[in-house]
């Protein structure tokens, strides 16, 4: 098992910026693709960002990309989320999830992702 405890979360004007942290144990963090996913009220989970084992490969959705940066730190067993130029509609819960098995690629989908944290709440106000 793999536990993954996020932080950061919390209220921000739109335009302004939060940057989440999600600590992970249990594993060797470095086999693993990690990713962020976020969920809305009444919405699915939805993919965020996604980033290799290494670090070197990262991925996002549209809706975030140029202003979202993904990031992971072996040596602490951390993957980092900052987020600059924030909208309203950035509102969600946000949660860091890695892969079902390591050595394997980042996904863009939620099904492959087998280990989630709690969460973080995100609210971006206009």
């Amino acid at each position: 098992q793999m536990q993954l405890v996020e932080s950061g979360g919390g209220l921000v004007q739109a335009g302004g910026s939060l940057r989440l942290s999600c600590a992970a144990s249990g594993r060797t963090f470095s086999a693993y693709a990690m990713a962020w996913f976020r969920q809305s009220p009444g919405k699915e989970r939805e993919f965020v960002s996604a980033i290799s084992r290494s670090g070197g490969l990262t991925y996002y959705a549209d809706s975030v990309k140029g202003r979202f940066t993904i990031s992971r730190d072996n040596a602490k067993n951390t993957v980092n989320l900052q987020m600059n130029s924030l909208k309203p509609e950035d509102t969600a819960v946000y949660y860091c999830a890695a892969r079902g098995n390591p050595y394997v690629s980042a996904s863009y989908y939620l099904k492959d992702y087998a280990y989630w944290g709690q969460g973080t709440q995100v609210t971006v106000s206009s």
